[in-house]
């Protein structure tokens, strides 16, 4: 089951990365992507062990971003590919058919792709400018998550799509009615002063909206 609600890990150091990440299964977010940039695989390795202890505590489901070599050696529950890193058929190649393959899409096609190539669900975005990522795909707005949204359904693609890129809670109701499955988020989280009270919200918005939507 992929869930409706993504926390993917931010920081300045690994340190960070792992703090994030402790806060946001305490405040009971159910799935966490580690994802820190410009590491070689070597380097990463010992965070993501650390990433995959702390969250076995929470039995909160671990998504290594980049490294499928990783995600399997550290025993993640799967792995999130970009678009410029592994396609997701070469993921799938290097984790098997139990793991979990996620690939990042900003297009219909990037999706349709990614659903041919074995992926368990998609994160399309940015739904709006994010400092969060570097290299920055087209912002895509409700408008064009809608226009995405209907091409899926008429060409009868049908793939768990997880929202991505500066989403905040007023946003969920329609991107939800827009088809999407849920939402990813970084920056809300992390810089909530009360992190369990808006993941609560957030998961009842999530279940409710998408209750009344599908």
């Amino acid at each position: 089951m992929i869930n409706r609600l993504q926390y993917i890990s931010q920081g300045i150091t690994p340190a960070d990365h792992l703090q994030n990440i402790s806060s946001a299964c305490d405040a009971g977010c159910t799935w966490v992507q580690l994802r820190i940039k410009n590491l070689p695989a070597d380097e990463l390795m010992p965070h993501a062990v650390a990433a995959r202890r702390l969250t076995a505590r929470y039995n909160v489901t671990l998504i290594i971003n980049d490294h499928p070599t990783v995600a399997v050696a550290a025993g993640a529950d799967g792995v999130h590919v970009g678009l410029e890193d592994n396609t997701v058929a070469e993921a799938r190649a290097i984790v098997g058919d139990k793991m979990i393959v996620g690939g990042t899409s900003n297009t219909w096609e990037h999706i349709a792709k990614h659903q041919s190539e074995g992926a368990d669900y998609v994160g399309l975005g940015p739904y709006r400018f994010t400092e969060t990522k570097k290299k920055l795909s087209p912002i895509l707005g409700l408008t064009g998550y809608q226009e995405v949204m209907q091409k899926l359904s008429t060409l009868g693609i049908r793939i768990p799509v997880i929202a991505i890129g500066g989403i905040v809670t007023q946003d969920i109701e329609g991107l939800l009615r827009a088809g999407v499955h849920g939402i990813a988020v970084s920056g809300l989280i992390t810089g909530a002063p009360d992190k369990a009270m808006l993941v609560d919200l957030l998961y009842n918005r999530l279940n409710t909206s998408f209750a009344c939507n599908h």
